[in-house]
């Protein structure tokens, strides 16, 4: 069996947020405590970073970003998720650097919203969180542990 592949230092940070402004927030398992936004890196150097969007949006909720959603389930419109145009260089973690090919020392995030009915059902996948919350967009952006991330969503009264 091959070792596993390099993680690829670009990724997406997804804000899910329903009309009113409540953001989904989900609790690390890996960190518990540690509350965060949708997050994940790209499969491919070329996969379309909102491809990448919508893979971990479903991977890590169980909600399906669709091109036509159904009713009665947990997917919703293509043309609900929105690129925000905003980008975040940040050094990763140490303890987070192993998965990356050595000497890779920073990532390179890429904000978008996504919104979503307040009802929607949420399944979590269980070997990334322990649990979700909805909160108001301010308190949200307290609890997220990381920097970047608290901005995004302290940014998302602009993008509704």
């Amino acid at each position: 069996m091959s070792a596993r592949p390099y993680k690829i230092p670009e990724s997406v940070l997804v804000v899910i947020h329903t009309p009113d402004l409540q953001v989904l927030l989900l609790e690390r398992a890996d960190q518990p405590g540690f509350w965060q936004s949708v997050t994940g890196s790209k499969d491919r150097a070329d996969e379309a970073l909102a491809l990448t969007a919508v893979r971990e949006v479903g991977e890590e909720t169980g909600i399906r970003v669709v091109a036509a959603p159904r009713p009665g389930e947990p997917e919703v419109g293509l043309d609900r998720l929105r690129d925000w145009g905003l980008r975040n260089v940040y050094e990763i973690y140490p303890v987070w650097r192993h998965r990356y090919a050595p000497g890779v020392t920073h990532n390179t995030e890429h904000v978008f919203g996504l919104q979503v009915p307040r009802d929607i059902p949420v399944r979590l996948a269980p070997r990334e969180h322990l649990r979700h919350e909805w909160l108001p967009w301010r308190e949200a952006a307290d609890r997220c542990f990381s920097p970047s991330n608290a901005e995004a969503i302290l940014q998302l009264p602009r993008f509704v």
